[in-house]
């Protein structure tokens, strides 16, 4: 009897301890439940104001292009592009908040970045020619006229979503749809910013000192003028006496047509894969990418700079100068600027990649320097030295000076005073002084550390 009893009771507390158990396991599941739905929610509520966000700033944006177009003083027109640069990025911020937006949304995204440039642009001119000519306010009268266009979409777009018409996709849904699209697979529907995309608004021409001028897409590499164009055999030889290998272990992988036509090849040197560019016109190599990983440093980083000068001189860059370098998992990255009557142009930019384990070059870039080399006529200073220096904010203590020249951001140069200070706090600053006008005309600020030099 006792027995029986004992065993009734165990095997009660047994299904109680099962019962509470499974009690529990149903609570938590039910709050792990409640806390994904939760999630969900706050997620698609992140997107639907990210979307409200490009909404308002279109329309906001849409405004302040309207008013750039009736504005007649310097001042006003100064402030209105302000306006507008800061309305174009707070758009991009909201679209890059957006899941793939940037990529669902490219013309959109291409169109926030060309107006804001444009305005950034603009403004510096009517500080300098006191306003703006008719070319440019037809500019802005077009970048209007798609602006409000594009924020009638995306406001009709917006209410359809509050009614529930139409969603916003989430990470995995995207994700999902764009990999089934580049499998091959069946079609499958986009996402509700087609909408947007397959009816965008045409944008005009704009011609200004900026990298989104059309004049500045059809420009053509000053050192590749007139050189002819070289076979695939060439172009191979080239790449291989660049990098004193053996021509026989490159293989052609690819033959661009873009701005600047190349052959690219491939190649297994040192444990990694080698890529390099060369070009079509000339037969000039124009980059190199290695994907060897650098053993232990051996190599001091003095000793690498002078393997590169070395390197740039025995390849036609005789007249280069270092300038800032960074040094990246043991290989040292170091810019180069072309040097004329002792001005450095910085527009002629060369980058050499030194591996710190084994001295061989690992990479190299001179689009910069294909683009835009060639022997300049400088202009006769009509601001000084000292008179440039006055114009240093009495903040900094300068601490060398020397003639350069600087890009704008579209195809002018402009001949500086650049100066490198210290402020206050110890921190290194570049300050330009145009050496025509006596105007700053450019700030950059040296992030420094054991790893080498950034220039903000």
């Amino acid at each position: 009897m006792r027995q029986w009893t004992w065993g009734r009771r165990w095997t009660v507390r047994a299904v109680s301890f099962l019962l509470a158990a499974f009690a529990v396991l149903g609570g938590l599941a039910i709050q792990g439940h409640q806390k994904a739905e939760a999630y969900q929610r706050y997620l698609a509520n992140s997107r639907r104001h990210a979307f409200a966000e490009l909404s308002t700033g279109l329309n906001e944006l849409d405004a302040d292009l309207q008013k750039g177009i009736y504005a007649t003083s310097p001042a006003m027109l100064t402030s209105l592009c302000t306006q507008i640069f800061g309305k174009a990025m707070s758009a991009q911020m909201a679209l890059g908040e957006l899941p793939y937006g940037s990529i669902e949304l490219e013309q959109t995204a291409a169109f926030l970045a060309k107006t804001g440039d444009y305005a950034a642009a603009l403004s510096r001119s009517a500080a300098v020619n006191g306003g703006c000519t008719e070319e440019e306010r037809e500019g802005l009268r077009g970048l209007s006229a798609a602006a409000s266009a594009l924020s009638a979409q995306v406001a009709a777009l917006q209410s359809d979503l509050w009614a529930g018409a139409a969603t916003l996709e989430d990470v995995e849904a995207a994700e999902a749809r764009l990999s089934a699209a580049e499998g091959g697979g069946q079609e499958v529907a986009g996402s509700v910013y087609q909408t947007i995309e397959s009816d965008f608004p045409e944008l005009p021409s704009l011609i200004y000192d900026g990298p989104f001028s059309e004049h500045i897409a059809g420009r053509t590499a000053r050192v590749l003028e007139g050189r002819p164009i070289v076979t695939q055999d060439e172009a191979r030889l080239a790449a291989a006496k660049f990098l004193d290998l053996k021509p026989d272990i490159f293989t052609l992988v690819s033959a661009g047509e873009g701005k600047l036509p190349t052959y690219g090849f491939s190649a297994a040197v040192d444990g990694g894969e080698l890529y390099v560019e060369v070009t079509q016109a000339g037969g000039l190599v124009m980059q190199v990418i290695s994907s060897r990983a650098a053993g232990t440093p051996v190599l001091s980083r003095e000793k690498a700079v002078a393997k590169a000068i070395e390197f740039l001189e025995k390849r036609g860059y005789p007249a280069m100068r270092e300038s800032y370098f960074i040094d990246q998992g043991g290989i040292l990255t170091i810019n180069f600027a072309a040097v004329q009557d002792e001005v450095i142009c910085y527009p002629d930019l060369v980058k050499v990649s030194i591996a710190l384990d084994t001295g061989r070059v690992v990479g190299f870039e001179s689009e910069g320097y294909l683009m835009n080399h060639t022997l300049r006529s400088f202009p006769v200073l009509s601001v000084s030295g000292e008179e440039a220096r006055g114009v240093v904010s009495p903040a900094l203590t300068v601490l060398s000076q020397q003639l350069s020249l600087i890009p704008t951001g579209g195809e002018y140069e402009v001949l500086c005073h650049e100066f490198k200070c210290r402020s206050e706090e110890g921190q290194h600053i570049l300050v330009y002084v145009n050496a025509q006008t006596g105007q700053e005309e450019k700030i950059l600020i040296l992030l420094e550390d054991e790893s080498g030099t950034l220039v903000i």
